[in-house]
């Protein structure tokens, strides 16, 4: 077994105590130096003093996605910006981006939690890490770039897209690790079997995928086609950035939480109230060591549920599943509630299928309604063709397939359009699996 720091194998009891210790500073921290908690502390008659167990941050208010947006750009800081190195943020495509800053003493635990990362996803000192993440106010590139470093590994700072590049750097350097989206590296191992490459056949052992969820049938295939390991990276740049939470190669069975630098809670998010170990619920965290932007009981919007085992690897952290989608990411169809990652279940089970697909939100009259787009694979596509049965009962026989097992397992009814191989949109980043037609249609109509 390899670990990067002793404190992935410490005692829960010394962990719990280290935790304490920091909430409690973390809390004086915000408390003196971020105007926006001291209000929220003294609307709620509660200061730095009354937290005196790990229990007591209930008693904090929780910080929301609207809180940083309102706050906008840097009223939630808790150090002046001459103490901050890097400043990162969202797209702010749906309005004001929100801003995430680090001081260097930030940028150095950061590093150390992605190293750790790294050498639980298998990888150590010498290996090359190839980082396809975006580079940029994106925390993915960067936090995965100086992590690398941090854990001794030659790192090719590749970003998105251009993926016959990526290929011919892969090859030509010998990477042992790639990182990235698990849609934009499923891309990468498509275009190498276009270009006559066996994917599995490269220099790469290990993956480390996040930033978008995905589901066990991904994993598979992914490691299929690639011959790889592939765990799950954890983080979002409110609360840090990826490091937050990683899988081990070992159990590949929940993500490790960085217990010495997160508190993490899981809640019912319409009572707020906590739920039981091992129940789904919003994941909540709260930041124990930054300085620029610590974050008090952060509300995730991330479905997932925890627990506290020691794990088959040898640490004794706690661990979170992986996340099963985003509050508001669940489709509620017909009163039906369901997560694209749990459509991407079943449907990448069909062996007539490519893991490619889109969900696409429509009306029937007032009524809201789901198409899916899925892409046959080479094979099928041969087979129906030879057969001259393209559109007649070979496709129509996998619709009804499609149909049935979303049916039964999803309890939605869905309309199901077949595509020719390779005519799907690709990934170069986070893929795009749900396009929401419904407002378009409302304003047409």
């Amino acid at each position: 077994m390899k670990f990067f720091s002793e404190i992935e194998t410490a005692e829960q009891s010394d962990i719990q105590k280290l935790q304490l210790e920091r909430l409690q500073q973390s809390i004086r921290h915000v408390y003196e130096n971020v105007p926006f908690y001291r209000q929220k502390f003294e609307e709620l008659n509660i200061s730095p003093e009354d937290i005196k167990s790990l229990d007591d941050v209930t008693k904090l208010p929780f910080t929301k996605k609207n809180h940083l947006r309102e706050n906008y750009p840097f009223g939630l800081f808790a150090v002046p910006k001459e103490d901050v190195v890097r400043i990162h943020g969202s797209s702010g495509t749906s309005g004001k981006p929100t801003v995430v800053g680090y001081t260097q003493n930030d940028i150095d635990n950061w590093a150390e939690l992605v190293a750790r990362a790294i050498y639980a996803a298998g990888g150590t000192k010498g290996d090359i890490v190839h980082n396809a993440y975006g580079y940029g106010l994106f925390t993915g590139g960067l936090g995965i770039h100086y992590g690398s470093e941090k854990a001794g590994c030659p790192t090719v700072p590749i970003s998105g897209g251009n993926t016959d590049r990526q290929i011919t750097l892969i090859q030509d350097f010998g990477a042992k690790v790639i990182c990235g989206t698990p849609s934009y590296i499923l891309n990468i191992a498509e275009k190498m079997e276009e270009m006559g490459i066996d994917p599995s056949e490269t220099s790469l052992e290990y993956g480390i995928f996040g930033a978008e969820p995905w589901s066990e049938e991904m994993r598979e295939t992914l490691q299929r086609k690639l011959g790889i390991k592939a765990v799950d990276i954890y983080g979002l740049s409110e609360v840090m950035g990826p490091g937050v939470a990683v899988e081990c190669h070992e159990a590949q069975d929940g993500l490790h939480i960085a217990d010495d630098h997160f508190l993490i809670e899981v809640i019912n998010p319409d009572t707020l109230e906590p739920v039981a170990e091992g129940e789904d619920g919003e994941l909540v965290f709260t930041s124990l060591t930054k300085e620029a932007l610590p974050i008090i009981r952060y509300r995730t919007g991330d479905i997932a549920s925890i627990t506290r085992e020691k794990c088959a690897c040898g640490r004794t952290t706690t661990k979170m599943t992986r996340v099963k989608g985003r509050i508001d990411d669940m489709l509620i169809i017909r009163g039906v509630n369901v997560f694209p990652s749990e459509i991407e279940y079943y449907l990448l089970q069909i062996d007539e299928l490519v893991p490619q697909y889109q969900i696409h939100l429509t009306k029937k009259g007032s009524l809201d309604n789901v198409e899916l787009h899925v892409e046959m694979s080479e094979e099928f596509y041969q087979k129906a063709s030879s057969q001259g049965n393209l559109e007649e009962e070979i496709v129509s026989g996998l619709k009804k397939k499609i149909q049935h097992s979303m049916k039964t397992n999803c309890l939605v009814t869905m309309d199901i359009h077949i595509h020719q191989p390779k005519s799907l949109p690709r990934s170069e980043g986070k893929a795009a699996r749900v396009v929401d037609r419904r407002k378009e249609e409302k304003v047409a109509n």
